[in-house]
């Protein structure tokens, strides 16, 4: 509905200083089909479609699924998790339809700061049959009172700029099932098409609930946002304070992306001894993509009386 887009662009207008048309905001019910559309628009037998590995299992599915080849970022190459915009621009040819990029980072945790993405968005500039797909979706979740370098901050990349963001994480709505992207003029009417042999339009009331969140006060985001430092902090100490374990700050998000192969068990080993053993359910890197086989995923998106539970069953466990 038209008082929904209107209410994206206020937000836009709010966090980011940009003027955007609400006719180039499309709501999705959640953030893939955002995925979805950009990945089948662009991928097909021959192209080839940038995503970082370890990443949202989507991405990487999608790209295999439209026949394009899936050419992956290695996220882990900095301890940190960010991203390094030489590596990314080294991999674009002549093939390339498609970049995805996802900051802060899912499975990580990893956030790349302003000053990497603006030498990426000038690189970028040398290579405009590709299109971006900026998944957005964690904007609000990011630590040390630091803020997305969103590619709204961009203009000249606009004509091919898709931006995915929505409700799910920042208002905790994901139940929900809305979301919105932001697309070039021109994809918009083929992108419409899509929706409406997919899903018709997202629910009409969902959508006057998004209308509430976006203009209504910040503060439930802040509070969250207060609870998930002290639990950033709580994860990230407890995991380095078992043996074995190597664990990065988490940037962004909500995860902690720990290194396990020092206890003597991958990833998908590890995953399964705290499930089995422990009644700790986490998720095996592998999950995210093959290069994380001695990884494991945390959320902490959970009580600290629960994470400090968990913990020590696993200290425990490794006894």
């Amino acid at each position: 509905i038209i008082e929904c887009r209107e209410a994206v662009t206020r937000k836009i207008k709010s966090l980011y200083k940009v003027d955007i048309d609400p006719e180039r905001v499309i709501i999705m019910p959640g953030g893939k089909p955002t995925m979805y559309y950009a990945i089948t628009l662009f991928g097909e037998p021959g192209a080839e479609i940038i995503y970082p590995d370890p990443g949202f299992p989507i991405y990487e599915s999608m790209i295999n699924y439209t026949g394009a080849k899936a050419v992956p970022i290695n996220i882990l190459e900095n301890k940190d998790f960010s991203m390094n915009p030489q590596k990314i621009l080294s991999l674009i040819n002549d093939k390339t339809r498609l970049i995805i990029l996802n900051n802060p980072n899912n499975p990580t945790g990893g956030f790349t700061g302003k000053n990497k993405i603006n030498q990426l968005a000038e690189g970028l500039k040398k290579f405009p049959h590709v299109a971006i797909l900026s998944d957005e979706i964690y904007s609000r979740q990011i630590f040390d009172q630091k803020k997305i370098p969103t590619f709204f901050d961009y203009p000249d990349l606009y004509n091919r700029l898709i931006v995915l963001d929505g409700w799910s994480k920042a208002y905790s709505m994901t139940g929900w099932r809305l979301g919105w992207g932001v697309w070039p003029e021109h994809l918009v009417e083929h992108v419409i098409k899509f929706c409406v042999n997919n899903h018709s339009c997202v629910n009409a009331a969902v959508q006057f609930g998004g209308i509430a969140a976006l203009d209504g006060p910040d503060n439930s985001i802040m509070m969250m946002m207060d609870k998930f430092t002290k639990r950033r902090k709580l994860i990230f100490e407890g995991l380095n304070s078992i043996n074995g374990i190597e664990c990065s700050l988490p940037g962004g998000a909500f995860y902690a992306f720990p290194k396990v192969i020092g206890t003597g068990m991958n990833g998908q080993e590890f995953a399964k001894k705290c499930l089995h053993e422990a009644g700790v359910a986490i998720v095996p890197g592998t999950a995210f993509g093959k290069k994380a086989a001695d990884y494991v995923r945390f959320s902490f998106a959970a009580s600290q009386e629960d994470i400090s539970k968990a913990l020590e069953k696993i200290r425990k466990m490794l006894v």
